[in-house]
């Protein structure tokens, strides 16, 4: 009996070494996916705040939470079964699906700079209780749908970091992977939208320095935010045409991911800041992609827009 409880307990011991060493795999295994999506975790940190502008300061912290759980619920119930179910049956189609998710992040990139080239920012509301209600609803959805694209990206830069993984472990892995990049995307967008909200608190301590540092938070946040607007939608043209450019040459066609890689080449020698310039060049011809088709779709949507008014009209 002796015998075979010592057998029984190192059989125990064992299988929980084991299953340590499980758990230790798919943290390093998430951390590298995280790590390999960094480039796109900061572009969807740079969006979202543009967002809640214009929203009053109570409301912010609920509207980030309203997105925060649309963003983890894309990512668990939508994109992590989908990229799953498609790496294991149809991998050739993740492609064309990131391209239309990158035409559609054009598409948001032109909108809004149309919008700040031509001051017009859509139709206003009469009612100020509407215009709150309407405004939330719009925010959060245009948020979620936005955040859908980046998540699918994000996931399946993930996936492909792992794509040697075994179906659950592939499962497990991504899921760590949404939580965390969830909790730290939101987590930093909170913070910076409260910021000034921080900076008003601490400016009514009684130290004076830290009055003067609180002073300081109120009056450089609305220009942070403005900058962070404009880099959002930056970074929406930037991660858009990078997925057309990477798309393209990943179905066939090199010629345009090639002229980039060229481009890209002729500065990486220059001693000092060749790897600056290397990525200088490729934010700002992927932006370049991203602003032509972007603007394509854009003509396309209020072309067809105008057609429907007038067809209404002569109705």
């Amino acid at each position: 009996m002796a015998v075979g409880l010592a057998a029984l307990l190192d059989d125990i011991a064992a299988f929980a070494k084991l299953a340590a060493a499980s758990v230790d795999d798919i943290g390093a295994a998430a951390g590298r996916a995280s790590a390999k999506a960094t480039g796109v975790v900061i572009d969807d940190t740079a969006v979202t705040p543009r967002y809640v502008e214009g929203l009053a300061a109570k409301r912010e912290l609920p509207v980030i939470r309203r997105i925060a759980t649309g963003s983890l619920r894309n990512k668990l119930l939508f994109i992590l079964p989908a990229a799953l179910l498609l790496s294991q049956f149809l991998p050739w189609l993740l492609t064309p699906l990131l391209m239309l998710g990158g035409t559609y992040l054009a598409f948001e990139g032109a909108e809004k700079l149309w919008e700040m080239v031509s001051g017009k920012h859509g139709e206003a509301v009469d009612s100020a209780a509407e215009k709150k209600a309407v405004d939330e609803d719009r925010v959060v959805s245009s948020a979620v749908r936005t955040d859908f694209i980046l998540s699918a990206e994000i996931m399946v830069i993930a996936l492909n970091e792992v794509a040697s993984e075994g179906f659950w472990s592939r499962a497990i892995i991504l899921a760590v992977v949404a939580v965390l990049i969830t909790v730290l995307v939101y987590g930093i967008v909170a913070l910076i939208v409260k910021m000034d909200d921080i900076g008003l608190h601490l400016a009514g301590r009684r130290t004076g320095w830290v009055q003067s540092f609180g002073r300081g938070l109120v009056t450089a946040m609305p220009k942070v935010m403005a900058v962070i607007s404009t880099v959002g939608v930056v970074a929406m043209l930037w991660v858009g045409g990078h997925i057309l450019l990477q798309g393209t040459y990943d179905l066939g066609w090199h010629a345009p991911y090639d002229v980039l890689h060229h481009l890209e080449e002729l500065v990486h020698g220059v001693p000092g800041v060749g790897g600056v310039l290397t990525w200088l060049v490729d934010t700002l011809g992927s932006a370049i992609v991203g602003v032509v088709v972007g603007a394509v779709v854009v003509a396309v949507v209020h072309l067809v827009h105008t057609l429907r008014h007038r067809k209404d009209a002569h109705a």
